[in-house]
């Protein structure tokens, strides 16, 4: 090089690969045997895409810039004999796309230092490339969950004469993959024609597409796998895997230029039948804890669906899990013997019986409201034979409520308690019925009210 014995550019850390948003930093060396005039040292970084018609051309038909940024690290005047060290540092953009280099077109970054010298001397330059890796997360792709699949089905032919179909379906496990993960590939094929089929086939397959006036279309077979032959009338299922070699992403995110897409071949090689698996390569894989899923309903204390809504009274509350029997205002005093504690939440409900609880759906004890038709088939009828408010003394143990939860008429009854025909109103709302379990149906007329009072 005369006057220069070394001029070079290199990296910090001999890092060669980058990510968009990062900053590149190095040094530009410049060894000298004799002492060298010059008008200034500069260092240029940028980043920018080209396409051509031609495989291998360098001449291109378009390109594209991404940033283009010059410094200069020395000015005019004379750089004594010896090495001289000088530093840059550029800040890449975020939308700056990945590098990519194909047969008809390329993603190039770079890092250029010139020597400017006077006028008729002679000019020095030299030019180090780096690698931006801007990496694609599947997860954040659109419709990348699931399987893809296809079917196709084609006319068997032969010898002119139609002999019958060929169905042929395929799908892959997922839709995104990342390099050194497997494709789990699986085909049906049912042959309802009177010839055998050629080879099964799947291809991992690339098209990289550059788009010109007139787009070229570079399609490549990543990689192959081949089966058998189906027999006439049989239907075969097939099951092979690809491994992803390393690969340029799907997506050139920020690039016009060149678009890059895979899929998977599934291919009969005869009759001629083929479909294809549309497939996404990134670098970041599926996370199966990010798959959206249905969200759990929440747990809900409140009655099924099934049972009856409770009808508003006034003053009168429910808990599905501690009844209470709250007062009520009422014309008359309440017949009962002697003021009694709550009914505590140990105690089962008898009222309806037993075979409700076995039977509806929920196992949730009635309530007050409509009758449920559903649940009023699985009760027996004669649980709900008497007179709505009677008061059976006989049935109840001293000191504590009658089991069952407050209840105001039969779900078979069309008359909910109190009644709203001609039947004159229930003077007491906590009157219970008893354990239809354990009675016998009364077999004499019910006590007057007056009797029931003085019990």
């Amino acid at each position: 090089m005369g006057k220069i014995q070394e001029f070079e550019i290199a990296f910090d850390k001999n890092k060669v690969v980058y990510s968009p948003g990062e900053s590149i930093t190095g040094t530009v060396t410049v060894k000298l045997g004799q002492q060298l005039q010059c008008k200034a040292i500069k260092v240029n970084c940028n980043g920018f895409c080209g396409i051509t018609s031609k495989v291998n051309d360098t001449a291109w038909t378009l390109e594209e810039q991404y940033f283009n940024t010059t410094v200069s690290i020395a000015d005019k005047g004379t750089l004594k004999q010896g090495e001289h060290t000088f530093p840059f540092k550029f800040l890449i953009p975020a939308s700056a796309p990945t590098s990519f280099e194909g047969n008809y077109g390329k993603i190039v970054y770079r890092v250029r230092a010139f020597i400017d010298t006077p006028r008729f001397a002679k000019d020095y330059n030299i030019e180090k490339a780096f690698f931006l890796l801007s990496l694609l997360n599947l997860n954040q792709v659109p419709d990348i969950w699931g399987t893809c699949s296809s079917a196709v089905t084609q006319q068997f032919t032969y010898m002119l004469v139609k002999t019958g179909t060929v169905v042929l379906k395929a799908q892959t496990d997922m839709r995104g993959y990342t390099p050194s993960q497997i494709i789990q590939v699986t085909a049906n094929i049912h042959n309802q024609s009177g010839k055998n089929t050629g080879n099964i086939t799947a291809s991992l397959m690339q098209r990289v597409t550059y788009e010109m006036k007139k787009p070229v279309h570079d399609l490549r077979t990543i990689a192959e796998v081949e089966g058998g032959t189906v027999k006439a009338g049989k239907e075969v299922e097939w099951k092979e895997q690809i491994i992803v070699p390393p690969l340029p992403q799907s997506s050139l995110a920020g690039c016009e230029l060149i678009k890059i897409e895979y899929y998977v071949k599934v291919s009969l090689k005869f009759p001629d039948v083929m479909l294809t698996l549309p497939i996404h390569i990134g670098n970041i894989s599926l996370d199966k804890k990010l798959h959206p899923s249905k969200k759990a309903a929440p747990p809900s204390s409140a009655p099924a669906e099934d049972t009856p809504t409770p009808a508003p009274i006034p003053d009168t509350s429910t808990s599905a899990t501690t009844p209470t029997l709250p007062p009520r205002p009422a014309p008359k005093p309440a017949p009962r013997p002697a003021p009694r504690s709550r009914m505590s939440s140990h105690y089962s409900p008898s009222a309806p019986p037993a075979e409700y609880h076995q039977g509806a759906e929920g196992g949730m004890p009635m309530s007050d409201g409509i009758p449920n038709k559903r649940q009023s088939q699985l009760v027996s009828p004669n649980a709900f034979s008497y007179a709505p408010g009677l008061f059976f003394p006989q049935n109840q143990q001293p000191g504590t409520e009658p089991s069952g939860a407050p209840f105001s008429g039969s779900t078979q009854a069309t008359a909910p308690y109190p009644p709203v025909n001609n039947a004159s109103p229930m003077p007491t709302p906590l009157i219970l019925p008893p354990d239809y379990g354990t009675s016998a149906y009364p077999q004499e007329a019910p006590p007057s009210y007056d009797e029931s009072c003085n019990t």
